[in-house]
């Protein structure tokens, strides 16, 4: 498992450079030519296309931090900086959008000449270099587990869609001479970043408040942890997330008073192993007997004590 995990680790970063000298690189032309051209929709698929590289970036210096090692200061080590990368992420992709349908307004009152040529040209180079980019992604990263990977290879594929707007847009303009065909491709690219951002954004929210893993079901959790042999009761569950493909889980388990260590060794051993096996990796249990004095509240209602007073369990 380990050593898989470090294979698409590596596997992970060299794409991830990999895509993000090509982005970059064609992001300078799209910019350029945007400016030259005078099209919003390849402005827009640029500002799409920089968010991209920016993301892809951070993903980068995440996966580098959260290889350092982890220290008394900060126990996890650096495991949640991704997620913080994936916070500022949406939200940089979510004033873009903003910025775009503002520019996009004013172009539709008044819209300027735009030099259609050299717009397609520039925008079919961007499909092409979108497409190998996803390919690269597709056929070497973990696109499906991973959050930062997931985010990155989602901006990808939605840059393509930008660039398939471009290209209809100038076709139009070419054809039928409709100059709101660039200001409306460039709202469409805006539409589609805003959605991805606000989804990116929610994910690393969730995250960042300690929410329970999607894919993990409490009660279903708790329910088989009742069922083993020799556990009487349990309580004060957590289950949370670390950082993507990382979660980890503590509560407290009620035993007879009459077991020996060695027993109860045996029980959260079963517990841990059942755990695993719903992709828990991070496990703490407390073990108690039944004549203890907590609550049988399956989640702790946590109430802040003032500093001064420390009352124990």
């Amino acid at each position: 498992m380990a050593h898989d995990h470090n294979h698409s680790h590596s596997n992970n970063k060299k794409i991830l450079l990999i895509s993000f000298l090509i982005i970059t690189s064609y992001m300078l032309v799209e910019a350029v030519g945007g400016v030259m051209t005078k099209s919003l929709a390849l402005l827009s698929d640029a500002g799409h296309m920089f968010s991209d590289s920016v993301s892809l970036a951070i993903a980068l210096i995440a996966f580098k931090l959260g290889e350092k090692a982890v220290t008394y200061n900060k126990t996890f080590g650096y495991k949640r900086f991704e997620v913080l990368a994936a916070l500022f992420n949406g939200v940089t992709l979510v004033a873009i959008a903003l910025i775009i349908f503002y520019e996009a307004i004013e172009r539709f009152i008044h819209p300027p000449e735009v030099a259609t040529v050299g717009m397609l040209i520039i925008s079919s180079i961007g499909l092409a270099v979108n497409i190998l980019v996803a390919w690269i992604m597709m056929r070497g990263a973990d696109t499906e587990e991973n959050l930062n990977m997931r985010g990155a290879f989602l901006h990808v594929i939605s840059d393509m869609l930008g660039s398939v707007g471009a290209i209809t847009a100038a076709l139009l303009m070419m054809f039928f001479g409709w100059g709101w065909a660039d200001p409306l491709a460039s709202v469409i690219v805006a539409a589609l970043v805003l959605r991805s951002g606000y989804f990116v954004a929610k994910k690393a929210i969730h995250v960042l408040m300690e929410g329970t893993p999607v894919d993990i079901n409490i009660d279903k959790l708790v329910g088989a942890i009742t069922k083993i042999d020799g556990v009487k009761g349990v309580h004060d569950v957590h289950a949370w997330t670390i950082t993507s493909g990382l979660h980890a889980f503590s509560c407290h388990i009620v035993v007879d008073a009459q077991l020996t260590v060695a027993d109860s060794n045996k029980i959260t051993h079963t517990i841990e192993h059942l755990l695993q096996h719903e992709g828990i990796h991070h496990i703490t249990l407390q073990i108690e007997p039944t004549n203890h004095t907590h609550d049988e509240a399956i989640l702790c209602t946590l109430e802040a004590t003032p500093e001064h007073h420390h009352h124990h369990h």
